[in-house]
């Protein structure tokens, strides 16, 4: 009687979809919500940790007040104060001097003083608490009270030192590291078109991170086809040429470009005469090199001549040009000599602490710089620069540098 009905698609697969579909929109937002507030938690996290980072950064470059350091401290006084009195053996009254020194190093003049106050009264409590101290170790001695209280002066006599410079010590080595990273920024080297190939390479005297060498070079005329190095060595070495080289480097960076070649070296001159350093005297040597022709001037300031080799005979020739000193007198004039590079050729810049030394002439430096330097004709000067710091004059207590320039 009755018939078998069957499905209409138009009409059976509708609901289908539409019973999924609302199946599927009552679990999305579900998973929606969770996704949200995990992402929300990532967000969160991340904004902490980049909020630690910062102030952690802060903290180290002295950007940030020291009463965090000083709370520290303040808390550390007591708690070994206890330790002492708990356990004598093991932490004597001494201890209180590891505070004082950190806060000599973290804290300001002001806030050393509210320390040393609670160490004091540490000192007392030890003492009372401990009895007399003829009864053995652990007791609170005039040793004691001396060792402290040298600890105290030194800290604040390096506090002092600090207020006085007006740089945080974790602020300073900053600071020298930053200027570590300007002075090697200022001499690299631009990058060359192919057939030329370029070293540089410097050892400050004894190991130290300044030098009064430097270097300073680019790219200038139609297209950047000529490159303008300067080399340059201050008066003094190390660390005492050190302050004097980043000020000049800086200076020869902006001239270099801006002058005309032939009047670079001039206008160095006076720009140091106007500094009126009591030892404000510098060597220098500014190279003008045509990249496509390899036709360069050479202008001396009381500089050691530069080498060049001819690579179809192997023979080193010197090249100097005439000038006096940077920072002598006025007027002075700078002549220069001219040259070109080949294909083969190559071409060094260097300072008198590579080849000359007290016990060695320069003439006698020369020629062992171009017998080590013969070693690397096969190899294209590759590496060169630093080996051959290395292999002439490592133990000399003088800035050394040392440019290759060659023509492939």
């Amino acid at each position: 009687m009755y018939g078998v009905v069957r499905a209409v698609p138009g009409i059976d697969a509708a609901p289908k979809r539409s019973i999924r579909s609302f199946h599927m929109a009552r679990r999305r937002p579900g998973r929606t919500r969770s996704t949200t507030r995990l992402h929300e938690a990532r967000k969160a996290l991340h904004r902490v940790r980049i909020t630690v980072r910062r102030s952690a950064v802060d903290y180290f470059r002295g950007g940030t007040s020291d009463w965090f350091a000083l709370v520290v401290l303040l808390l550390t006084v007591p708690a070994l104060a206890y330790l002492t009195v708990l356990l004598p053996s093991w932490c004597a009254p001494e201890a209180l001097v590891l505070p004082i020194i950190a806060g000599g190093l973290l804290l300001r003049p002001a806030n050393l003083l509210v320390l040393y106050a609670a160490a004091a009264v540490a000192l007392i409590v030890e003492s009372a608490l401990l009895g007399p101290y003829q009864d053995g170790a652990g007791r609170v001695t005039p040793g004691t009270v001396l060792v402290v209280a040298t600890g105290g002066l030194s800290g604040l006599l390096v506090a002092q030192f600090r207020s006085r410079v007006g740089v945080p010590w974790r602020r300073g080595g900053t600071m020298l590291f930053d200027l570590r990273e300007r002075i090697r920024v200022q001499s690299k080297l631009p990058k060359l078109p192919r057939g030329w190939h370029r070293e540089w390479a410097l050892r400050p005297a004894g190991g130290q991170s300044f030098s009064g060498d430097f270097v300073v070079a680019a790219r200038t005329g139609p297209d950047g086809r000529i490159l303008e190095v300067v080399l340059t060595d201050v008066s003094g070495k190390g660390m005492d040429a050190g302050s004097r080289a980043l000020l000049l480097s800086g200076a020869f960076g902006g001239l270099l470009g801006s002058l005309p070649p032939h009047a670079f070296l001039p206008a160095a001159n006076g720009y140091l005469l106007r500094q009126d350093w009591q030892e404000g005297f510098a060597t220098s040597v500014h190279l003008v090199l045509d990249l496509d022709s390899g036709d360069y001037e050479l202008y001396s300031a009381g500089h050691v001549p530069a080498l060049q080799r001819a690579g179809g005979t192997g023979r080193w020739e010197e090249k100097a040009g005439d000038g006096p000193l940077l920072g002598v007198y006025d007027g002075a004039q700078f002549d220069p000599v001219k040259g070109r590079l080949g294909h083969g050729d190559v071409l060094m810049l260097f300072t008198d602490g590579l080849v000359e030394t007290a016990e060695r002439d320069l003439a006698d430096g020369i020629d062992r710089l171009t017998g080590a330097a013969d070693r690397y004709v096969s190899s294209g000067f590759g590496g060169a620069a630093w080996h051959l710091i290395e292999s002439v004059a490592r133990d000399v207590n003088d800035d050394r540098a040392l440019l290759v320039l060659c023509r492939t």
